[in-house]
C-alpha cells in the first residue's frame, strides 16, 4: 500500500524514534537548510504552523556564512565544531526583529552582517576564527531559542521537540537544555543527532501512522 508522506512531518517524528518519546500536543521547532518553522503538533497527521522564516532558513545562514569564512559544507557542521573553542560574545550580531509576526524568523540580516564583518576585517584565522564562528552562531541560536519559548509560553506547551538537520547543533540543543531547565513543567526531545539529518527511518514513522489512519493513495499521487 501507498501513503503519502510530507517530509516535514518525518523531520517532526523524528523524536518518536527515541527511547523516551513525546505525547501530544507538543510544539515543533523545524530547523533545516530549507525551513524554519514553528508548528503546533496536534496528533499524528494535524500540524498547525505558527511561524516560520521570511527568508533565509537557519541551516541555510549556517552553510552561506560558512562558505563567506572558507569553510567546507556542510557549513553547520564546520561552524559547530570550530565554535567550541570559540568565545561567544566576542562579535556583536544583530538581532532579526519581524514586525508585527513575532513568531516568524529572518537570518538574512545576519547573513549580510557576517559579510560586512568580512569585508571590513577580512576572513581571521586560528582563535579569531573560532570566535567569528561560536559569536556568529550563537545569533542564530538565541533566535531559534527566544522564539520556541515565546510560544511555548504564549500556548501553554510543556513538550518541545526539535527537529531537522540544524537540531543536531550541539549549542542549540544544549541552550534549548539549559532553558528548558528553568521550567519545571516543560519538557524537551531530541532526536539522536543522526536522526535529525534526512533518513528513511522518520519518513517510515509517518508513514506507519499514515497507514494506522487508513490513508491509501493510489499512482497520481
Amino acid at each position: 500500500p501507498l501513503a503519502g508522506v510530507n517530509h516535514l512531518e518525518g523531520h517532526l517524528l523524528a523524536a518518536f524514534l527515541s527511547e523516551t518519546t513525546p505525547t501530544f500536543p507538543f510544539l515543533g521547532l523545524v530547523v533545516s537548510g530549507g525551513h524554519t518553522s514553528l508548528y503546533a503538533a496536534e496528533d499524528f497527521g494535524r500540524y498547525r504552523l505558527l511561524g516560520a522564516t521570511r527568508d533565509d532558513a537557519a541551516g541555510e545562514a549556517f552553510d552561506k556564512g560558512a562558505k563567506l569564512l572558507g569553510l567546507p559544507y556542510p557549513g553547520g557542521v564546520a561552524i559547530d565544531r570550530l565554535a567550541r573553542q570559540g568565545d561567544r560574545k566576542a562579535v556583536r550580531f544583530p538581532r532579526a526583529i519581524v514586525k508585527g509576526a513575532d513568531l516568524a524568523f529572518s537570518f538574512s540580516g545576519l547573513k549580510t552582517a557576517l559579510l560586512l564583518h568580512v569585508r571590513k576585517h577580512g576572513v581571521p584565522e586560528g582563535q579569531a576564527l573560532a570566535d567569528l564562528c561560536a559569536s556568529y552562531q550563537e545569533a542564530i541560536v538565541k533566535a531559534l531559542t527566544q522564539k520556541l519559548f515565546r510560544a511555548a509560553r504564549r500556548l501553554q506547551f510543556s513538550r518541545l521537540v526539535l527537529a531537522g538537520g540544524v537540531a543536531a547543533n550541539s549549542r542549540l540543543r544544549e541552550a534549548v537544555s539549559e532553558r528548558a531547565a528553568e521550567y519545571e513543567e516543560v519538557s524537551v526531545f531530541l532526536p539522536a543527532p543522526r536522526l535529525c539529518t534526512d533518513n528513511a527511518a522518520m519518513i517510515a514513522v509517518a508513514g506507519t501512522e499514515a497507514l494506522k489512519r487508513g490513508e491509501r493513495r493510489g499512482p497520481d499521487l
